[in-house]
């Protein structure tokens, strides 16, 4: 075994900090099957501080987890079995993190510790990110991807403290798919998922059982994490996790990344399988990293061609489509199910990797060792996969009576706030007489050339809720990107498709004032939709200057839900909203204020 490296010089450079690659075999989570069990239809899953090892050659770090498993437990249930849930709390003690906050140039980075010098003082322009310490465990769970009432979906304020329990009911009327269950505490959800709160979910069903794909030791979800550490005073890595994030020269901290990467709460581990196919169910946890993943060989060499894409955020695809030519890039909460065929690499290694880091980080994620001899696979690759997925066209299959919702993505520094926003759009006949106004946005609508003209109505969580979809009716939500980082929005209740994705030229938003100086003109085609996001999705990539529209069917599920930014920071720092979905019928007695907020009836 490698003896761990404590000198601080060589810990700031090397990408390993001192840490032995695939030291450690991959960690595969417990199986709850509720409904194999006895027949039974309830589950009580109970949070706890629990110690685990991340790594082999680190001491312990303390944790909160999901029946003390980090990750949480896998939930595995039929399609169309309810399943009740008790999220019970109890957690001993204060949130087991250390965060800081400092400087970008400060040496070393992002790297683990660095925070302190020799004697335990803060460095200069570093702090304690106040108040941390003292946050008591108040957890309120979300099942993301799962259509449920709003009673059952996490609603941020409902977090319960240790001692109570969180009752919920899935009705699982969906078809087969990979979700996953996560902590949604108002404010304080980036560092309640760091903790270690977040386990997979799965749905089967009798389509997903006929393609016959692989199956039991052959089928492994991985759940890809980024984490920071510690160090004492010789720059040892202490095993404590360490929430460390820069801060940009506007004063905004920027989100978490950690440079050593997790697979099922392992840093870097090994996998050891047959040559033959594979099915892995890959989950990105990630408080804000992005992964491109590519698979390759100890020269370096991709070999892509042996994964196919055969699932996404909400279920099969139509067909096994192939990984794009750069890797497939997940945000995060994005799934992807995917195939790979090891039957080419007899007795070879290869590496699942992230091709997409900057910074010390490590790229390797993990590494598969191929067993040295052939095996019979009576696996085939399906031509066909979900024979009940339909294509969403504008005007065919989602029907010409649907709502609209259009969502502004602004840059940070607009009017002078330093994070990103999210701005919800209502459209006014009339433009303000001076431009550019505070809160005003116009767009050229793409379809018709004409300029429509949009006012901010409501920003953060707090504010009026302004968007009401009529239960059983389609909306196409319209996501404007206006300048930024790339966002993952996460919309729950319902699962989307991605119609259009359009490139706006954004010069004429003035951030300044927060809002256009000139009608932006119509937007150009964008990037191409790749046949692997033509799937189900429930969270979708929004990069600067693009206008995506996506569409989803309200049905099956009732009461207020949440959408927002999935970088878990953005999301606690004013990125998240609240929108209703309620019979139509109830809908016309409905008085609320401004009477502009009917998007969808």
């Amino acid at each position: 075994m490698t003896e761990v490296i404590t000198e601080r010089e060589t810990l700031v450079t090397a990408p390993n900090f001192g840490l032995t690659k695939f030291l450690d075999p991959l960690r595969v989570p417990p199986v709850l099957r509720p409904h194999l069990w006895w027949k039974q239809d309830d589950l009580t899953v109970t949070m706890r501080r629990t110690a685990v090892q991340l790594h082999s050659q680190l001491p312990e770090t303390e944790v909160w987890a999901y029946d003390g498993h980090f990750p949480g437990p896998t939930i595995e249930v039929r399609s169309g079995k309810r399943l009740r849930v008790s999220w019970t709390n109890e957690i001993e003690g204060k949130m087991p993190l250390v965060a800081v906050q400092g400087p970008i140039a400060q040496a070393p980075g992002n790297g683990p510790g660095g925070y302190r010098d020799a004697d335990g003082n803060l460095l200069p322009g570093f702090e304690i990110i106040d108040g941390v310490p003292d946050l008591p465990a108040w957890t309120v769970v979300h099942l993301h991807g799962a259509m449920t009432n709003a009673g059952n979906d996490g609603w941020a304020h409902n977090a319960v403290l240790k001692g109570f329990s969180q009752l919920t009911e899935y009705p699982n009327g969906q078809q087969a798919t990979t979700m996953w269950y996560h902590d949604h505490a108002m404010a304080v959800t980036r560092f309640n998922v760091h903790t270690g709160l977040a386990g997979m979910y799965l749905i089967r069903d009798a389509e997903e059982d006929g393609l016959e794909l692989p199956h039991g030791r052959h089928e492994i979800p991985l759940l890809l994490t980024d984490r920071n550490l510690d160090t004492d005073a010789d720059g040892a890595l202490t095993g404590q996790l360490l929430f460390k994030i820069p801060v940009a020269p506007s004063g905004a901290p920027i989100p978490f990344t950690g440079p050593f990467n997790l697979v099922n709460g392992t840093i870097w581990p090994y996998l050891d399988v047959e040559p033959r196919w594979y099915r892995f169910r890959v989950l990105n946890a990630c408080n804000s990293r992005f992964y491109r993943l590519n698979l390759v060989d100890e020269t370096g060499a991709v070999h892509n061609d042996a994964v196919r894409i055969i699932g996404t955020d909400g279920g099969l695809l139509p067909a096994p489509a192939e990984l794009p030519t750069p890797g497939l890039t997940l945000a995060p909460a994005e799934r992807a199910d995917l195939l790979i065929d090891f039957s080419k690499f007899p007795g070879q290694s290869l590496r699942l990797t992230d091709t997409s880091v900057t910074g010390p980080t490590e790229p390797d994620l993990m590494q598969f060792r191929i067993e040295d001899s052939h095996r019979h696979d009576s696996f085939v690759l399906p031509e066909k996969l979900s024979r009940s997925y339909v294509r969403l066209v504008h005007g065919t299959t989602v029907p010409e009576d649907h709502g609209h919702v259009f969502v502004g993505l602004v840059p940070p520094g607009t009017a002078g706030e330093p994070h990103p926003q999210m701005w919800e759009l209502q459209e006014v006949e009339e433009p303000p007489t001076t431009l550019p106004a505070a809160g005003f946005i116009q767009l050229t609508d793409p379809s018709t050339g004409a300029v429509r003209t949009f006012q901010k109505v409501a920003q953060l969580f707090d504010d009026t809720t302004t968007f009401f979809i009529d239960h059983g009716r389609w909306a196409v939500w319209n996501l404007v990107h206006l300048g930024g980082p790339t966002h993952p929005i996460h919309i729950h209740m319902s699962q989307f498709q991605v119609l259009t994705r359009k490139q706006l030229d954004t010069q004429g938003f003035d951030t300044i004032v927060g809002g256009t100086s000139v009608p932006l003109p119509a937007p150009a085609d964008g990037r191409p939709i790749e046949k692997y996001e033509e799937g189900w999705k429930d969270t979708f990539q929004v990069q600067a200057g693009e206008w995506v529209t996506v569409a989803g069917r309200f049905l099956g599920a009732t009461g207020e839900f949440m959408y927002h930014c999935h970088l878990l920071d953005h999301e606690d720092n004013g990125m998240m909203r609240p929108f209703v979905v309620h019979p139509p019928e109830v809908a016309k007695f409905h008085l609320h204020p401004g009477g502009g907020g009917h998007h969808g009836h």
